[in-house]
């Protein structure tokens, strides 16, 4: 799998890698189908997981164990989606309950405090503790609320990208920032079209529903 290591071309004097091009790309297409609603989306998250896993094993330990957790997620969101599927053969959406959002919110605090203090310990798990924490944590809060067809997905996902395309220009991964600013674009047009799809179908439910 050196070869997802090696340089794939150069734009605007950055070195862009396979691994980060590939990954980010089927990344992209994921969220594309996520907006659509398609449990597509979850196969093709897990596929983007296995290429960086693939990449980083064996010289990016860190980098490598949070593909993990992003693949254990991914196996989830896909069986919940598959649960879930509404007539039309994609799922139901809606806005998250105050307490839900409460619970994403600390955990996204706490889990982000946590990993970095494990960031912090092990430095080798990670190039910039407190930002790649904060990304990580994210990532799975927003994958999370995805699952569940929860509207707060897109918002996630949203807090994200502000500080995923400044970190990833300033660290040298030029790819890995232009598709930021392209799943931005993306976060903005599927936070539209799922809360009006979750007013269409008198959102927000009772707490405790069923996604």
């Amino acid at each position: 799998m050196n070869w997802l290591n090696s340089e794939a071309f150069v734009l605007l004097d950055q070195h862009i890698v396979w691994s980060d091009m590939i990954g980010n790309v089927i990344g992209l297409i994921a969220l594309a189908l996520g907006w659509r609603r398609s449990v597509w989306s979850w196969p093709v998250q897990l596929l983007s997981g296995l290429v960086l896993f693939a990449a980083f094993f064996g010289h990016l330990t860190g980098s490598a164990g949070k593909q993990v957790v992003v693949i254990a997620v991914a196996l989830w969101g896909w069986w919940r989606w598959n649960r879930g599927e509404s007539e039309d053969g994609r799922v139901s959406v809606r806005f998250a309950t105050w307490r839900e959002r409460a619970a994403m919110v600390g955990a996204a605090a706490v889990g982000t405090l946590a990993v970095s203090g494990l960031f912090h310990a092990y430095p080798t798990l990670s190039w910039d503790p407190w930002p790649d924490a904060y990304i990580f944590v994210g990532t799975i809060v927003a994958m999370y609320a995805q699952a569940r067809g929860m509207v707060e997905f897109w918002f996630a996902w949203l807090l994200v990208d502000v500080v995923g395309v400044p970190l990833n220009f300033a660290n040298g991964y030029a790819f890995s920032g232009f598709v930021y600013v392209l799943y931005g674009a993306l976060v903005l047009w599927g936070m539209r079209d799922w809360w009006l799809r979750s007013r269409e179908a008198g959102q927000p439910v009772m707490e405790g529903a069923p996604a």
